[in-house]
């Protein structure tokens, strides 16, 4: 057994490390609690305005004016695009190993050639070390606003409308639930018309829904785009007071076993000291 000293250390030691994890659980929860706060916020119109684009593109997709539109034409697919969300930093969980996870088997599965566009130093580094090409790379503050996002959309359309690209996805983290995570796969350019046969004539659209659609896809991109770093957002917090909990909790178990045996110690220095004592009081006394 360890002796007192070494025990003692030790104790004092996971005491230090349980404060920091407590601390950044507690900074965790703050940031976690106001991005929860705009995703929640923001998801319906994200959602919404989703289901209003699936329907105009219905609608249109048998006239004339949109084979005009290169941000409908669906072509070969030769050469990806994929914006890659991460967080900055670690010690979130398993987080960042599943984003990288998913995108390694994107990247394995597919045959076509894929640039990567990094968001986060966490999936730059990977994409770097895969020997990926990294594309373009971008950092974003953690309160970010539609206007630090824009950019970024701005050059998604943009090689996609020149056709350097075939296809726009995205992956990142999607928030379900302080205790979950979901990493997911979305496809941002061709726009799809899918899933809106039962809502075809629902809106009216004025002046015309092809000015619409114009004016609509851009703004449609720049939304998916934002709302995907506020899930990343809420998704990393959460993940982080997770485990900062976790490991203040492992941290206090193994203080209170370590005190235990500092306790034994402690009982054993104390009993061999008597037991010294009292065979010395009996060796006097013969």
């Amino acid at each position: 057994m360890p002796s007192t000293k070494d025990l003692r250390d030790r104790i004092r030691s996971i005491s230090n490390t349980a404060k920091v994890t407590g601390a950044m659980q507690l900074i965790a929860a703050s940031k976690m609690n106001r991005a929860q706060l705009m995703v929640e916020n923001g998801r319906p119109y994200s959602e919404h305005m989703k289901t209003v684009l699936s329907n105009l593109s219905g609608v249109t997709e048998h006239l004339d004016e949109t084979a005009d539109m290169p941000l409908l034409k669906i072509r070969s697919v030769n050469k990806i695009l994929m914006l890659f969300i991460t967080p900055d930093r670690g010690l979130a969980g398993s987080l960042v190993a599943n984003l990288t996870k998913m995108a390694a088997s994107y990247i394995s599965e597919s045959e076509a050639l894929i640039s990567v566009v990094g968001v986060g130093k966490k999936g730059q580094r990977f994409i770097a070390r895969a020997g990926q090409d990294l594309f373009a790379s971008y950092s974003v503050p953690d309160r970010a606003s539609l206007d630090d996002t824009t950019s970024i959309s701005k050059m998604l359309i943009n090689e996609y409308q020149n056709g350097n690209f075939d296809k726009v996805i995205m992956i990142h983290a999607k928030f379900i639930n302080t205790a979950s995570q979901k990493t997911t796969v979305t496809e941002l350019l061709p726009i799809s018309s899918s899933n809106n046969e039962n809502e075809k004539g629902e809106y009216i659209y004025e002046p015309d829904p092809i000015y619409v659609l114009n004016a609509l896809i851009p703004k449609y991109i720049e939304v998916q785009v934002y709302h995907a770093l506020l899930e990343g957002f809420a998704s990393e917090h959460s993940a982080r007071m997770i485990a900062m909990k976790n490991a203040t909790d492992n941290a206090n178990e193994l203080i209170d076993e370590l005190t235990l045996d500092l306790n034994k110690a402690r009982q054993e220095a104390i009993t061999s000291e008597l037991l010294d004592i009292v065979g010395g009081v009996a060796a006097l006394e013969i």
